[in-house]
């Protein structure tokens, strides 16, 4: 509504030029009159020279000002677009980013490109052109009061039409806008998830789940098309029909010598120029009935999720964590998966954090980074809450490998370096600390190789070590690595401690999820978590000690009903 407030004067202008354009209409009318009641009569061919001469005129001007006025719709659709395009952007990725990716879509900016595209075509006009059809009817009502009462009557009559083509379609089309979206979605999904699909030959289960919702939006839109199409056609006919009339009716009149010859053409012609709007306003509701809920859904989502607003930039961090009593809950989710965790993370110490599956290791993790927010307690980076930092500011004092890579399409040397400003000293140095700049060598291009949408042209060892470089890239003074190891050969699991060696070196704070015994030798301390809460928090060799004594033949049985970790884990 805002952005729409600040084209406000864009919209008055092109309203201006309507009223001209509107104006002009009479054109063909006043013409005919002229031609029918002076020129016939006084068989003047001056009279018809100067008069075709004006009507040229007046032509070429309106065609004029229907150009400007697409001009000034092209320019204020352009400007919608730019004031809001930002501001959707930054709304799809939170909508992803707090809904664990479920709702991660590009709708909003689709949505936002059609409406802009509905602003430029004829259906708007006919919204600036329709107020003029009062107008018509008094210049009717000049000519004579039958022939305004059956504009009246013709206008309302197309009217009800317009409202039962609302009625009747906007429902179907609107639950067939929603099944398709949906259905998007779901082929993204099934599209990421190829190969998953190939080897388990799902592909024909999937096909028939995603046809069944495809069939439904075929036969709603089918519904609503057909539909809109008899309204459409009924609306046209009506008014050829009562253009017909009014023809008829004047020449009845002009029998009666109420009204001249001239009148009788002029008013057929004027009932048609004033019920065109309507008869294009049913022609385009099917457009308008999508750009109108494209906008109500834009509207909402803009009010659901509010813009940034602007963080005072804190000074750099030291990655000293302190977690108070904190709750943490998945987004789309009600059930907590931290209960109540409270611990303290030194500057510069390296914490493994070990623990069975769903223990919710990851789910610390992302909120340890500000990524999901706490549903209740606080996360605090070097004293303040972790979410009243700068993200922008923030990012580059943070390092995250996560557990499913993710690459972006380009250059590896652009990966490494986060899409910022290239620094080829800092992208090598962490891909040497990652142990990977060898590798990204023998690479076709080296560091200037493209990667291909989520690097599918690279091996899950390569992408997990670029992605630790990326991680490293900067002397990161925050570093949470979940699952580093997972896709990494021996020498890849030598290139990770010695990367862990050089952070501690470097005074950087460490997080590492791990269910691999041999890289919880390279950290200072281990936190064991265990259904959501803290079963163990304290220096490395304490903690492995307090396991190793949980699990004694004496508290065998107790520790099968309650398993604090995978024996994996323990034997470490």
């Amino acid at each position: 509504k805002k952005a729409l407030l600040l084209c406000k004067d864009a919209f008055i202008a092109a309203a201006g030029f309507s009223m001209i354009i509107n104006l002009l209409m009479l054109t063909p009318t006043i013409y005919m009159l002229q031609l029918y009641d002076r020129v016939l009569s006084s068989r003047s061919e001056s009279t018809l020279l100067m008069l075709t001469l004006i009507v040229i005129a007046i032509y070429a001007t309106q065609g004029a000002l229907e150009w400007v006025r697409s001009q000034v719709l092209v320019r204020v659709s352009a400007k919608l677009e730019t004031l809001l395009n930002t501001r959707l952007y930054r709304l799809s990725y939170k909508r992803a980013l707090y809904s664990g990716g479920q709702q991660a879509s590009s709708q909003p900016l689709d949505d936002l490109t059609s409406l802009r595209q509905f602003l430029t075509g004829n259906g708007l006009f006919a919204f600036f052109d329709a107020p003029w059809l009062p107008f018509y009817i008094a210049v009717m009502f000049l000519f004579h009061p039958f022939f305004g009462w059956v504009a009246v009557s013709s206008a309302l009559l197309l009217m009800a039409l317009a409202i039962a083509n609302e009625k009747m379609t906007h429902q179907d089309l609107a639950e067939a806008n929603r099944l398709s979206i949906n259905g998007r979605m779901q082929v993204n999904s099934n599209l990421k998830n190829a190969e998953v699909i190939e080897s388990m030959g799902m592909l024909d289960n999937l096909q028939q789940r995603w046809l069944k919702s495809s069939y439904q939006v075929l036969a709603l839109q089918a519904k609503s098309s057909s539909r809109a199409g008899l309204f459409a056609g009924l609306s046209k006919t009506l008014r050829m029909l009562l253009q017909s009339l009014v023809l008829g009716l004047g020449a009845y009149l002009a029998i009666k010598q109420e009204i001249t010859p001239g009148l009788m053409i002029a008013g057929s012609i004027l009932l048609g120029r004033a019920l065109a709007p309507i008869d294009m306003l049913i022609g385009s509701w099917k457009g308008f009935v999508l750009a109108r809920t494209q906008y109500a859904r834009l509207n909402l989502l803009l009010e659901q999720i509010p813009a940034d607003t602007e963080k005072m930039s804190l000074p750099a961090p030291k990655g000293q964590l302190q977690v108070e009593q904190v709750v943490i809950t998945p987004p789309g989710s009600r059930t907590p998966v931290i209960k109540g965790a409270s611990f303290a993370i030194n500057a510069g110490d390296s914490v493994g954090i070990i623990g069975p599956s769903g223990a919710g290791k990851s789910s610390l993790v992302r909120a340890l980074l500000g990524i999901w927010p706490a549903a209740n307690g606080k996360i605090r980076l070097d004293g303040a809450d972790i979410f009243t930092w700068d993200r922008m500011h923030l990012g580059p004092f943070i390092g995250y490998l996560p557990q499913d890579i993710e690459l972006f399409e380009g250059s590896v040397s652009e990966n490494i370096a986060r899409f910022g400003e290239l620094n080829a000293e800092r992208v090598v140095t962490a891909a040497q600390m990652a142990g990977v700049h060898e590798m990204i060598l023998q690479l076709p291009d080296g560091y200037d190789s493209v990667i291909g949408t989520n690097g599918n042209n690279l091996s899950g060892g390569q992408r997990q070590r670029i992605a630790l470089a990326r991680a490293l890239y900067g002397q990161p003074c925050l570093v949470a690595l979940d699952e580093p190891n997972s896709n990494l050969d021996d020498q890849g699991e030598l290139a990770l401690a010695m990367a862990l060696q050089q952070l501690k070196a470097q005074h950087s704070t460490v997080i590492v999820v791990s269910h691999r015994p041999a890289i919880l030798n390279q950290l200072d301390k281990l936190l064991v978590l265990n259904n959501g809460q803290i079963a163990a928090y304290g220096p490395r060799n304490e903690v492995l000690a307090q396991l190793q004594q949980a699990n004694t033949p004496a508290k065998q049985e107790k520790t099968q009903m309650n398993p604090v970790i995978p024996k994996t884990s323990i034997k470490a």
